[in-house]
């Protein structure tokens, strides 16, 4: 993911289109991983983990190279739509695997390996970067980044669990939309991935056009956020050991809130960029918490995780179109303190977290 985010720019000179028309392809990858995820539930329940999750991460892999070769807008939108369906399979996939393992370990460990791939996003873009500057192909960067990787996940996924309670229980339906108990614990990770949405794609915006930043200082926004929120996520399983779940959320929304209350408030730059270090700080491990949650609903965790995965997904679609309608209609300014207003719904929700 964090290959194909660094050059974007690139595709979107491949295939010739202006702005308007790249932020409809952009809504691809999140539409595809919402359409997938009813029958991710099926899929995992028929298939072993360690081929399930090996067969997904290829297939992930393999889209990435798809996403170099459209020609139009079309196609482009076709390969997006593909690109986020096989991500959504392999991140459902992942993630019961993760639930298992915490099942196995008695204790958390989900929020390290959201924290991983938090890693991963930066790794991924500094070799973007770095291919771009030394003048190398895209479509060759992306084939051998897939080959990598997918052969990097075939090997990782010799040494997953399988689930031993998988073969005694009924197949859930081919298509599953989420019961209420998911729908509910879906709804926090929705109000978490609106945030992180907010400061992952508005904050340098948001420093440059509100607080009269630069063009770096905007940069060093969106770092602030995110190496804060990937800092929090590898450590948060410590904090989730001590405080529980309920109580980890409530004070990570507690920080979302006052991160994004500083930004709204602002006087300076200063004052901004530590409200986006809080904001990321604060919905860090909520997300990591909301997939462990859903793996404990019901007799299938794949199920139940999808059905989370499709709510946060609808999130992640909609609320950058959110964010600028509300900066249209009024302000940039506005639309972070709907971010506050649903960070602090999030920590108001946090006890549908609870493990029973």
């Amino acid at each position: 993911m964090g290959s194909f985010v660094a050059r974007i720019p690139w595709i979107a000179s491949h295939v010739g289109v202006e702005i308007g028309q790249l932020g409809l392809a952009l809504l691809m990858p999140g539409l595809g991983a919402l359409l997938a995820m009813p029958f991710a539930g099926r899929l995992a329940h028929r298939h072993a983990f360690r081929p399930f999750v090996t067969t997904t991460i290829a297939a992930f892999c393999a889209s990435l190279v798809l996403t170099t070769l459209p020609t139009s807008l079309v196609l482009l939108c076709l390969a997006l739509l593909v690109f986020g369906a096989t991500a959504g399979l392999a991140d459902m996939a992942m993630n019961a695997q993760g639930v298992l393992i915490e099942k196995s370990l008695a204790r958390s460990v989900m929020s390290s390996l959201h924290g991983f791939w938090s890693v991963g996003l930066l790794v991924g873009s500094v070799v973007s970067a770095l291919a771009s500057h030394a003048g190398i192909d895209t479509r060759l960067q992306f084939a051998l980044t897939s080959i990598v990787l997918a052969a990097g996940g075939a090997v990782a996924a010799r040494f997953l669990l399988d689930d031993p309670t998988s073969t005694e229980l009924a197949a859930p339906p081919a298509f599953a939309l989420p019961t209420r108990p998911v729908l509910l614990i879906g709804l926090v990770g929705l109000c978490a991935i609106f945030g992180e949405q907010a400061g992952a794609d508005w904050s340098a915006v948001y420093i440059q056009r509100e607080l009269g930043g630069s063009a770096s200082v905007g940069a060093l926004a969106v770092s602030a956020f995110a190496v804060t929120m990937a800092a929090a996520r590898l450590m948060g399983d410590r904090v989730i050991g001590r405080l529980g779940p309920v109580r980890t959320v409530r004070l990570s929304g507690a920080c979302a809130v006052a991160g994004a209350l500083a930004i709204v408030l602002a006087p300076d730059l200063a004052i901004g960029l530590v409200g986006f270090a809080l904001l990321g700080i604060g919905v860090a491990v909520v997300v990591p918490l909301v997939f462990a949650a859903a793996g404990r609903v019901g007799p299938h965790p794949a199920r139940s995780i999808a059905g989370v995965a499709g709510v946060a997904y609808a999130s992640g679609l909609f609320a950058p179109g959110v964010i600028g309608a509300v900066a249209a209609a009024s302000s940039l300014t506005t639309s972070f303190c709907l971010v506050a207003v649903l960070t602090a719904i999030m920590a108001l929700a946090a006890g549908v977290l609870r493990r029973r």
